[in-house]
């Protein structure tokens, strides 16, 4: 399949020259040569044959909460999914969560719902199928914690996967470009709803207390083992470090803010200071937790 096909296919749900900065939480970020929208398991099977043999690179994009794209007209397509995929359905204390559902939202809803084990995601501003991917987390726990099963989309067909096939580490799951994860299965625990909403306040309020607002994507490096990412910055004098309109929190070490008209040129440019810092003062060389989307030599 062409370009050309998958345009045909997808008339006005494939949207030419979208920029990619609204779909991220740094806010930066260039045009990519198209945005594809697939609201509904009809639409991924109608131009999903046109992405398994597609000539030019594409990827899936949520809330972008751990997403860099690169300045300019990149010649990438971004598939986007919502509508049907940000379905929630609850059976005793197993819930099924759509891949485009907000964290935060899944989080509340479970909650309210009595379903305990998943307020830890309530300050996690990305979506399902993200979590699924890099195993997020946060607060102790991690998707890895609760999830049983996952549903992913991959050169066409669709299965569920077994936590022994997803494979969830730090940060890291067999969930590859090329696939698309489309939901996840969560097995909780049936508990007091107002003790849950009472945890979701303590999370909140926590990470307001100890962590940035603005445009930022949460931790940019790994924890390494034993050791902390935003401590080790802290400690090579990176608080407050600025490439342009970038700028490392003063809050916490381990965040990148990136200011009105700052560019994505500048994010990058700041972790690879800040990591070429690190390593200079402690030995460690960081790993960065961001994807990065059309960076040749990405940090």
């Amino acid at each position: 399949m062409t370009w050309a096909e998958l345009r045909r296919r997808g008339g006005d749900r494939v949207r030419e020259g979208e920029s990619l900065a609204s779909y991220t939480t740094y806010r930066v970020g260039g045009e990519a040569r198209a945005l594809v929208i697939v609201a509904s398991r009809a639409d991924l099977d109608e131009m999903g044959p046109a992405l398994v043999d597609l000539e030019i690179p594409w990827f899936v994009v949520g809330n972008g909460s751990n997403l860099v794209v690169a300045d300019g007209r990149l010649d990438v397509v971004a598939v986007h999914l919502t509508g049907e995929f940000e379905g929630l359905e609850v059976r005793g204390a197993e819930a099924t969560l759509g891949a485009a559902m907000a964290l935060p939202v899944a989080a509340r809803q479970l909650s309210a719902r009595g379903l305990t084990g998943f307020e830890w995601a309530v300050g996690v501003p990305g979506t399902v199928g993200g979590a699924v991917a890099m195993n997020a987390g946060g607060h102790g726990s991690d998707m890895g914690a609760c999830v049983s099963a996952v549903e992913v989309w991959r050169a066409g067909t669709v299965e569920w996967w077994g936590r022994e096939r997803w494979r969830p580490g730090y940060r890291t799951s067999a969930v590859v470009g090329g696939d698309i994860v489309l939901g996840a299965r969560l097995i909780l625990a049936e508990g007091d709803a107002e003790v849950s909403r009472e945890r979701l306040r303590e999370i909140v309020a926590w990470r307001r207390e100890h962590q940035p607002g603005g445009a930022n994507a949460g931790s940019v490096f790994r924890n390494p083992p034993g050791d902390s990412a935003g401590r080790l910055i802290e400690a090579a004098g990176c608080k407050g470090w600025r490439r342009g309109g970038a700028v490392v929190s003063e809050k916490h070490a381990n965040f990148i803010q990136v200011e009105p008209g700052g560019t994505a040129g500048d994010l990058v440019d700041l972790i690879r200071a800040v990591r070429e810092a690190v390593e200079t003062a402690s030995g460690v060389r960081l790993v960065t937790e961001n994807r990065f989307v059309g960076f040749g030599d990405a940090p």
